[in-house]
């Protein structure tokens, strides 16, 4: 029987004042607008009576509103026992509905659920009276579209059964020491008490970081003092920085704190400052990432990140991105200048993925919608191959964006898990984060959420091992901070991906250290790309199923007996019908440095594909790396002095291992080690032909090597005094550039010149038009496939890095380009590269694997094939190829190379010191 209860709330409001934003703020303001609705339901009382609390708000929003919501009862078998709805007029401030349920009423024990629909309306368009009708409710939901809001909590009836948890003893965590104990959940008895920081043998090797990866402060709209804060605050008016927003989050018990700051803010306003000066923007971009290099130096057990979030909410939707240098920007000043360092357009996802994919910056999906957001192509979160490389996290649950809550009981949240499970149904490898989007200066303290974080035991907590975890999805989301959340397959940990044949046994393992038991588990599975939605595999904490054959992805999701939910990061499977790959990665290692920051890497390949390398030192896990090129940094001050050996593991996707030969190296930790950067001065002279930069540098323990900067890409290097570079003026455009040195100590400290002004005049002279043509400063100025520029492997013709095409062993599409005008008063145009083909073929027939060179459009269209290479034409060094490229001059074009290589038998193309020379 079906229970219907209609509440008229309905209450007009008078609206006195027009907003006093100006034209400017206002048009920036609309792409902010975004109505808000957010459920917060108690999940067990001892009266089992609850006040249901339906919580609307719409920012900047100009007119009156009318929200239409409906909430209903759902049994645990899926019947809607109760409803509810009504009409909530709104604006200009926040309004909350109480619902008020008088409990059980003759229902059975067991978990319901109670589910919340919300849309605003312009009430000038209902009409002066709204129609209070279930019928008009319905209808106008019906209606809402990408508009409509949607959310749904748990609520426990009755007595509930506690799900059986495997035995699991918890992580150690940053907070952990000798004293202190976790209780956990085990299957013989109802609690145990076990020591977090020494985990028993063959436990997880990691230690839990829990952090708040969502937050503002002054240098965009976030920083508001807590007396005073009820919102956004005007972009860089609030009084509080990233320094204090760090100092706070470490006070109130948190690891790891992002001040994710609004990219388009840089400027100081909402809409754009056509006066703004670029270089006023990027410098507080700068001493953002100054402010949390300081911090995490004076506070080593504590980690702050800073970074962008991009975008905007209509038409758009948030991002984070945690490890960008770069200031991102879509605005331009009145001199058409990016008031920034790189343009990125806004709302281009694909071209914001790839230049992230290319960079190595890692992403978060912020609060996602599961309509009208990310759009790629029109398709909502739309998937792209380097969509699915830069983002790895979605945040499942944010707690109110404008609370002042300090007392981590705020009860404002809302839950994202729809769009999230949308991103992994598309092929997204996400895993979940849990974060406050703090904008008052509360940072973590509202609520007593956070994101999870495994860094290897014994690995310093530092921006790149938080970064290594972060694109290795070795995270958990919890709404209890005193909690954690670990899947296994197969002992596989959460995050990795694999090959499977036979049973799989997924285990979600529970830790509280404050008492906390299990009142209900999850086991949720979906299909990646199938675009579907994800299905409960099971309720019980272990479980072994044998998958059908292809791809699957596993997620557990536990709630608590007191109502807060946990959520593992995935698991991806690839599913085999039985026999598959026995061969083992093949893999070597390498290491630099013995004080300071230590380089350790390796060279690996496999017959199908390398999943993640892992370094030991002394047999103990450093560091891991989950993509090509496979290197990591070591804190040399965590290893005593004298000799040490390196062992790299290489696995591939079916979990066969590859162990390196042991490289003995040597550590040098001077007594309170050398922090003391160089001192550096550069020089440049000559306009034309030659021109030589120059550098001074000195320091207390010895300089080791110098690096030579025009205009922010890296020339060339030099270790010995005195330090010198010869450039060729035909590499530089006419005008005005800018010389900087960076010196390096031997203890890896460094320092950054003054920048120094020259002119180039190539006069008649020849001028080469690609950036970046040695591949010396990475990918910048290049479009690559994944790991195709590399520093790692084969040597390269000049330099340290090149371009290295397939090389793979198994059927796979590489392609690197560049994008490029001739000019159309060219009198000749001379494409120039070197190559070396390096193959495991034998034949001296056949051309299996193959590299097409081309001349492409800027809307990619093949024009020419200059030429085709292949495993025939293999040798043992490079050789230089020339190309006549005159016929294209007063035409953008793409210098293109593709890479096609066959399933079995390794060819790699290396390309270097690529010119496109005009007279």
């Amino acid at each position: 029987m079906r229970h219907l209860t209609t509440f008229k709330l309905f209450r007009p409001l008078a609206i006195a004042l027009a907003l006093s934003a100006s034209h400017a703020v206002m048009a920036s303001e609309a792409d902010h607008q975004e109505f808000e609705a957010t459920l917060h339901v108690p999940y067990a009382t001892s009266s089992q009576a609850r006040v249901f609390t339906l919580a609307f708000d719409y920012p900047h929003v100009e007119r009156l509103q009318e929200v239409s919501w409906k909430l209903e009862l759902v049994s645990p078998s899926g019947q809607v026992v109760q409803r509810w709805h009504g009409v909530q007029r709104m604006f200009q401030k926040p309004v909350d509905v109480k619902v008020r349920w008088a409990g059980r009423a003759g229902l059975a024990d067991g978990i319901y659920k109670v589910r919340m629909q919300a849309v605003s309306n312009d009430a000038a368009q209902r009409g002066r009276e709204p129609d209070l009708s279930e019928e008009a409710v319905e209808r106008l939901l019906a209606a809402g579209g990408s508009e409509l809001v949607e959310q749904s909590w748990d609520l426990a009836v009755g007595k509930t059964a506690r799900p059986a948890m495997p035995a699991f003893s918890g992580l150690q965590t940053n907070k952990s020491d000798s004293k202190a104990e976790t209780r956990v959940e085990s299957k013989s008895s109802a609690m145990a008490s076990v020591q977090m920081a020494a985990p028993a043998p063959g436990a997880l090797p990691y230690t839990v970081y829990f952090g708040n990866l969502h937050s503002q402060t002054n240098h965009s709209d976030g920083g508001g003092a807590l007396g005073s804060c009820t919102g956004a605050q005007a972009p860089q008016s609030a009084a509080l920085g990233p320094a204090q927003a760090y100092a706070y989050a470490r006070d109130k018990g948190l690891d790891i704190l992002m001040a994710s700051e609004h990219n388009h803010m840089f400027d100081g306003s909402d809409g754009t400052d056509t006066s703004a000066s670029p270089a006023t923007a990027k410098a507080l971009f700068k001493s953002g990432l100054t402010a949390a290099a300081d911090f995490n130096a004076a506070n080593p057990d504590f980690l702050g990140v800073y970074g962008l979030e991009w975008g905007v909410i209509n038409n758009g939707g948030h991002m984070n991105i945690f490890n960008t240098p770069e200031l991102l920007e879509w605005e331009l000043n009145s001199s058409g200048q990016v008031i920034g360092d790189t343009l990125t357009p806004k709302g281009d996802y694909s071209g914001l993925y790839t230049l992230m994919r290319q960079r190595g910056w890692v992403g978060q999906f912020n609060h996602p919608s599961s309509s009208g957001q990310f759009l790629v192509g029109g398709v909502p979160l739309g998937y792209t191959a380097d969509g699915d490389q830069a983002m790895a996290l979605c945040e499942v649950l944010n707690t109110a964006a404008f609370s002042n809550n300090t007392t981590e009981t705020e009860t404002g949240r809302s839950s994202f898990e729809g769009a999230c499970n949308k991103a992994l149904e598309a092929g997204f490898h996400v895993a979940f984060a849990s974060n406050q989007d703090n904008h008052c200066a509360n940072w973590g303290a509202s609520y007593t959420n956070r994101t999870g974080v495994l860094i290897p035991n014994g690995t310093p907590l530092t921006q790149a091992s938080f970064i290594e975890a972060l694109k290795a999805r070795r995270v958990f989301a919890t709404m209890d901070k005193s909690s954690q959340l670990v899947l296994t397959a197969n002992g596989r940990i959460m995050g990795e991906r694999f090959s499977n044949s036979g049973p799989l046994n997924l285990i979600a393992n529970f830790a509280s250290t404050s008492g906390r038991t299990v009142s209900t588990v999850s086991i949720v599975e979906g299909v990646p790309g199938r675009k579907g939605a994800v299905s409960q595999l099971s309720g019980t904490a272990n479980t072994t199923v044998t998958p059908s054959a292809g791809e699957h992805f596993y997620y557990a999701k536990l709630t608590q007996d007191d109502g807060k939910i946990l959520w593992s990061a995935p698991i991806w499977v690839t599913q085999t019908d039985g026999g598959g790959d026995t061969t083992a990665p093949r893999v070597t290692a390498g290491e630099s440095g013995a004080s300071g920051t230590i380089s350790v890497s390796a060279n690996a390949s496999d017959d199908v594909g390398v999943t993640r390398v892992e370094f030991y030192v002394d047999n103990q896990l450093k560091a891991s790396s989950g993509a090509a090129p496979y290197n990591a940094m070591v804190d040399s001050t965590t290893l005593i002095n004298g000799s040490h050996s390196l062992v790299a593991k290489a696995y591939d996707a079916a979990g066969n291992v590859g162990t390196s030969a042991a490289v003995t190296f040597s550590v040098n930790n001077a007594s309170g080690g050398d922090t003391t950067p160089p001192t550096v001065s550069a020089s440049a002279s000559g306009s034309s032909g030659t021109i030589g930069l120059a550098a001074t540098a000195s320091d207390n323990g010895g300089i080791s090597r110098v690096e030579f900067y025009v205009d922010n890409v890296l020339k060339g290097t030099d270790t010995t005094s005195p330090y010198s570079l010869s450039l060729n003026s035909a590499t530089l455009s006419n005008g005005s550039h800018q010389l900087t040195a960076k010196a390096f100590d031997v203890a890896l400290n460094s320092a950054v010149s003054a920048p120094v002004s020259f002119s180039v005049s190539n006069a008649g002279a020849a001028q080469q038009l690609l950036v970046n043509s040695g591949f010396e400063s990475g990918a910048s100025g290049w479009v690559a496939s994944s790991g195709v520029i590399t520093a790692s492997g084969q040597a390269a013709h000049g330099g340290s890095w090149k371009a290295a095409l397939n090389g793979a062993g198994s059927a796979n599409t590489a392609t690197v380009y560049q994008q490029v005008t001739i000019p159309s008063t060219a009198t000749s145009a001379n494409l120039a590269f070197w190559l070396k083909v390096v193959s495991s073929e034998t034949t001296s027939t056949s051309a299996y694997d193959k590299l097409k060179v081309q001349v492409r459009s800027g809307g990619n269209a093949v024009l020419a094939t200059l030429a085709t290479y292949s495993n025939l034409n293999k040798g043992s060094s490079y050789l230089q190829k020339t190309f006549d490229l005159s016929a294209y001059k007063g035409q953008t074009v793409r210098i293109y190379f593709e890479g096609v290589e066959g399933s079995t038998i390794p060819t790699a193309f290396l390309i270097d010191d690529v010119t496109l020379t005009t007279q």
